[in-house]
């Protein structure tokens, strides 16, 4: 069986998929470029990092009559970036969604996945909104603030989960859902809302495994909990906050006083000085006021310098999971691990070269949020590679920053053809002198 994470294999599977893209447009339009082609060149200026590799890539072809975006992305003609955007923007963002599934069932069948589980037994999904400003200019799907001076203001917002494991580097974007005005609906979507579209669109690809969700303060409402607990029977850790949750808390405080609060205390050494990590828990208290108030179980953890008594960290969390001494500091980690949606998503979407909290284009529908989605594949894609690929692994450690090994890229694929990606990988590996492994 051919290995389904190179990435010759994962661009034909998305070429495959965007094949089956509708085209709406009338016979008598321009129709020498596909649909395909429009989507696949998106993402390739995603994938490089570049917003120049189209246009090297038709120099390259005026002058040797090849280029790289047909040998390594399989593109047949390039359009020009108003064509792209033009065709782009009609898309439903839903059909995106089987790329980022696709990719995932191949990661479950090959046992990829199990390396992805928690010390919980559970998977650990975090979701967070994500905003990308437009500024004055507006499209159908934008929403709308004003700020101090009434001056009204537009922009884009997702929730983007991904898959993430303590301790461990990567995550798995899964697919987004953007925020978005909703037909027949006159309040502005909100990340709640979309949360729960996201869960009755996709809990079903998680019903063979257990998962825990976790999310800020603004997930650790009721509906939201009961939703996950009851209906999915599923798992939860969010951040519970005092002013926002204040029945709760209340419950906490008489039961503090009781003594009926269990408490556990750790030092660790944190490489350069002790810490004193303060576990503080309790089940079953309820979530809010209201005779109807589903329970939760609460935890804090609070980290001092142990000699100081500085506090070095603070935060409590909400969830579903039992509580005890023995699994306390296992819950709170994957409590904590709702940082790496900020650190290893977010962070490195923003600011390691996708661009992330740029709009890249409004349109009349659907185009903005069409071209982040494009942007989130590429960055899983990269991922894919840095989890599966050891020739890449390898390059990626030699050349230390992220920045330095797309710089590589865009250069060699500015001035060099290459037939394949493996090729292109090959020689870097061979100017780099990389030993590499018999295959």
């Amino acid at each position: 069986m051919a290995n389904p994470f190179t990435l010759r294999h994962i661009i034909s599977r998305f070429k495959s998929h965007w094949d089956t893209a509708p085209d709406i447009r009338k016979p008598n339009n321009n129709m020498r470029y596909t649909i395909t082609d429009a989507i696949m060149c998106a993402y390739s200026v995603f994938f490089m990092q570049s917003n120049s590799f189209l246009a090297h890539q038709r120099i390259l072809q005026q002058k040797m009559g090849r280029n790289n975006a047909a040998s390594l992305f399989e593109i047949e003609r390039i359009p020009s970036d108003p064509q792209i955007r033009n065709l782009l923007d009609p898309l439903d963002v839903k059909h995106f969604h089987a790329n980022f599934w696709g990719i995932y069932d191949n990661f479950k069948s090959f046992g990829h996945l199990e390396g992805f589980r928690s010390k919980l037994g559970t998977f650990l999904v975090a979701a967070d909104g994500l905003t990308f400003s437009s500024g004055n200019i507006s499209c159908p799907e934008c929403l709308k603030r004003q700020d101090r001076n009434g001056v009204e203001h537009f922009y884009h917002s997702a929730i983007t989960p991904v898959i993430v494991k303590p301790g461990y580097e990567q995550v798995l974007p899964l697919p987004p859902e953007f925020i978005v005005p909703q037909d027949g609906n006159e309040k502005q979507d909100c990340e709640r809302t979309a949360a729960k579209r996201w869960l009755a669109q996709h809990h079903q690809r998680f019903e063979q495994y257990t998962i825990t969700y976790l999310g800020d303060d603004l997930y650790a409402n009721h509906p939201l909990c009961q939703l996950i607990e009851q209906t999915y029977k599923q798992f939860f850790i969010f951040t519970c906050k005092p002013d926002s949750h204040p029945c709760l808390y209340e419950a906490v405080a008489v039961l503090e006083k009781n003594a009926a609060v269990e408490k556990l205390s750790q030092r660790r050494w944190n490489g350069k000085h002790g810490e004193i990590w303060s576990y503080r828990f309790v089940n079953e208290v309820p979530l809010r006021a209201g005779d109807d108030a589903m329970n939760v179980n609460w935890c804090e953890l609070v980290i001092t310098h142990e000699v100081s008594g500085a506090i070095l960290y603070q935060n409590a969390f909400a969830t579903n999971h039992t509580l005890t001494h023995r699994n306390i500091a296992i819950v709170v980690e994957a409590g904590r691990s709702r940082w790496k949606i900020e650190n290893e998503n977010n962070n490195v979407l923003k600011t390691k070269g996708y661009h992330l909290e740029h709009n890249f284009g409004h349109g009349q529908q659907h185009l903005s949020n069409v071209l982040m989605t494009l942007n989130l594949l590429a960055f899983l894609t990269h991922t894919i590679q840095e989890i599966t690929n050891g020739v890449y692994q390898a390059l990626r450690k030699k050349l230390g920053a992220r920045k330095t090994f797309f710089q590589d890229l865009r250069t060699l694929t500015r001035y060099l053809i290459f037939d394949s990606w493996d090729d292109l990988f090959l020689f870097m590996a061979d100017r780099l002198e990389i030993s590499l492994p018999s295959p």
